[in-house]
């Protein structure tokens, strides 16, 4: 399971655009994957810098059924399937991403991109965390991070299990950053699933091996192209931002983001560094997709989901179109009523039949048109509100927002005759 083997393969099939005059990662190469946006491009050669780049691997769903080995319309009950049944990776004791040690750390030979001339300077986008909670459970995650100094990085840490992992260790971890994957190690580490190594929801999607640092005892995939090993410290902070984020909008300056040391480089030979340009199609998969399984299970505990998208109109986050099979005159309300259990940053969720595309936003429409009356499909409340939305209301007293919450079910009416909501079959 390695970045260069899906790489190659997209190349291939004709799926890989390539760049062979000198490129700079400042700038340069954010404009040319914004024009690019949706496709896989390897720069073959990188101003100031021995490794090649890559960056868009992971901006289509195409891409992620691919390397999953499943049609684009399964992805998302194969992933909720491996959350629910995780396997344990097989651990080598030798692996191609430590063929080569750097102890002399230099960040700066890495060509990490810089995506905006706002931003605080060149950001890492794409790396997978291994970190560890305090009963040795390993997590994945993915975090921003940007070069301060030749051998330290600030990082953007949510407060999700990683912070956790921080404050349970009193502030300061040991802690590996694995750059350079296949798509299913990057999926699985933008995943939140309790209780769960993510690490082993990627075995399940597809089997792969990893490898223990040479620094700590964290196990990192033993295919990536590099990893950076340090240790992260909360007491040691750094202003972190402003950055693009998914809404296209820049995220706050924060003051008092935590600092890694990079202790130790390994990577592979020839290693390939993978970029992900955000605000874009590819962040946005990123953050968005692996909220889907959640949507889907919440909704399967009611009725029988069949797909779930999070919508790039909604910047993968705000908007999601559920399909069920509907059996139930009321399984479309309740349907959105999950999906909102299943995902709390959600804003707006449209619930549909099994014969509406969910892809194609058009036909989306066209099921609110023909098969909604407003004052009988529609639910507005009020609910747990995301940082990302600008107009969602702070709550007095709290560091907590709410926002106003629509859920409309664009199903078939049960009490109407169904056959006059079909689409009529023209040529045949």
């Amino acid at each position: 399971m390695s970045l260069r083997d899906f790489v190659e393969n997209l190349d291939k099939e004709g799926k890989l655009v390539k760049i062979e005059k000198e490129v700079n990662p400042y700038l340069e190469m954010a404009r040319i994957l914004k024009e690019k946006d949706g496709q896989t491009v390897l720069f073959e050669k990188v101003k100031n810098s021995k490794y090649k780049v890559v960056a868009g691997v992971c901006s289509s769903r195409d891409n992620f059924a691919k390397a999953i080995g499943c049609g684009k319309d399964d992805l998302i009950p194969r992933i909720a399937d491996a959350i629910a049944n995780p396997s344990k990776p097989k651990i080598v004791q030798k692996a191609v991403c430590q063929e080569e040690v750097i102890k002399d750390v230099d960040l700066s030979k890495i060509p990490i991109l810089t995506h905006a001339t706002t931003d605080l300077g060149a950001y890492i986008t794409s790396g997978v965390y291994s970190s560890a909670d305090k009963n040795c459970r390993l997590n994945a995650s993915i975090h921003r991070a940007s070069p301060i100094s030749k051998n330290k990085l600030v990082a953007r840490i949510c407060h999700r299990d990683l912070h956790k992992n921080m404050v349970e260790a009193g502030g300061k971890m040991p802690v590996a950053i694995a750059i350079g994957l296949d798509p299913v190690v990057n999926l699985v580490g933008a995943v939140s699933a309790k209780d769960v190594n993510e690490y082993e929801i990627a075995n399940t999607l597809k089997p792969f091996e990893m490898v223990k640092c040479r620094n700590s005892d964290l196990l990192v995939p033993a295919e990536a192209e590099i990893i950076l090993e340090g240790v992260i410290d909360m007491k040691e902070t750094h202003k972190e931002g402003p950055f693009p984020d998914i809404t296209g909008t820049s995220d706050v300056v924060r003051n008092s983001e935590p600092v890694i040391t990079i202790d130790l480089i390994t990577q592979r030979k020839n290693a390939i560094y993978q970029g992900l340009l955000p605000a874009c199609n590819e962040h946005r998969l990123m953050m968005g997709m692996p909220k889907e399984p959640t949507i889907f299970m919440e909704v399967n505990k009611v009725c029988k989901c069949r797909n779930v998208l999070l919508t790039t109109g909604g910047c993968s986050w705000f908007h999601a179109v559920v399909q069920i099979a509907k059996k139930n005159p009321d399984d479309g309300v309740k349907a959105a009523e999950a999906a909102f259990k299943g995902h709390s940053s959600l804003k707006h969720c449209v619930v549909v039949d099994e014969d509406i595309n969910i892809y194609d936003p058009n036909d989306v429409e066209w099921a609110i048109a023909t098969r909604v009356q407003a004052d009988k499909a529609a639910r507005i409340f009020k609910g747990p509100g995301s940082s990302l939305d600008c107009t969602a209301e702070c709550i007095e007293g709290s560091d907590r927002r709410e926002t106003a919450k629509v859920a409309l079910d664009a199903t078939i009416p049960s009490n109407l005759p169904r056959d006059k909501f079909l689409k009529a079959n023209l040529g045949v």
